[in-house]
């Protein structure tokens, strides 16, 4: 824990530093969110942090796209409207972290570049439809901040990240594992992502984590497929006294 914490403070001390050399040209430079005080926050367009929008990522170093998914959930819908309303509650964020320094619009060109095409009918095909677009926002290297959206939208982005760059670590802060085999005889849905991008080689299992996985399950080996996957590997159950007992899980996959 002491390391982490050191590491901690000395990635701060950076973050710090770098803010700390930002000049006024690196502000014109860069998109900037419209602050609250150049127009009220109930006005602007409900761009993400009030952005500047675009048609394309060229010249843009991160992107905000939207994945306007729903159609893989198995109870409530309603997530297609996840990125509009993500959009509009943005509208209160503002451009510097004043604890840690943080100021990314001061080194990097964002913006938003609206929603990725994808057919609402059909799920296989939206799934197609999600991949393409990310693969071609990623094509110049762009990195992608996706705004969803229910979880099988995971999939279909994790297949266009490993088609540019190989298989990647993933870090899944999540109550479920979302690697059933099938939900209701169908191969893809929300339960699904993460099997079957280990199934298509998206995934490096070696560095894969997934936090917070808990509640009930189907059966006791629920988490047994994700576990064999990765040889040695560890499940740690981590108890602690909050007023209340809870248990969190914490799923390790590492040489």
């Amino acid at each position: 824990m002491a390391v982490k914490v050191h590491a901690l403070c000395n990635l701060l001390q950076k973050v710090t530093h770098f803010r700390s050399i930002s000049t006024t040209s690196n502000l014109l430079r860069f998109n900037q969110p419209l602050s609250g005080n150049e127009m009220p926050r109930a006005g602007g367009i409900a761009s993400m942090m009030r952005l500047p929008v675009q048609q394309s990522t060229d010249d843009l170093d991160v992107c905000f796209v939207g994945v306007p998914l729903d159609i893989g959930v198995s109870n409530r819908s309603g997530t297609r409207f996840g990125p509009r309303q993500t959009r509009t509650e943005s509208a209160l964020i503002r451009a510097v972290n004043v604890s840690t320094g943080a100021a990314p619009f001061e080194s990097l060109q964002v913006a938003d570049v609206g929603d990725v095409w994808l057919n609402l009918y059909n799920l296989p095909k939206a799934v197609n439809d999600i991949a393409d677009g990310f693969s071609k926002l990623m094509a110049n290297g762009c990195k992608t901040l996706a705004i969803g959206g229910d979880h099988t939208m995971t999939y279909p982005i994790l297949k266009a990240v490993a088609k540019k760059y190989g298989p990647v670590g993933l870090v899944h802060v999540d109550a479920h594992t979302d690697t059933q085999d099938t939900m209701l005889g169908e191969k893809i849905a929300h339960g699904t992502p993460f099997r079957r991008a280990v199934e298509d080689g998206c995934l490096d299992c070696q560095r894969v984590v997934q936090i917070g996985l808990r509640g009930s399950g189907y059966g006791h080996d629920d988490y047994d497929w994700g576990i064999q996957q990765s040889v040695p590997s560890l499940g740690i159950k981590v108890k602690y006294n909050l007023g209340i007992w809870r248990t969190f899980f914490l799923w390790y996959y590492y040489q």
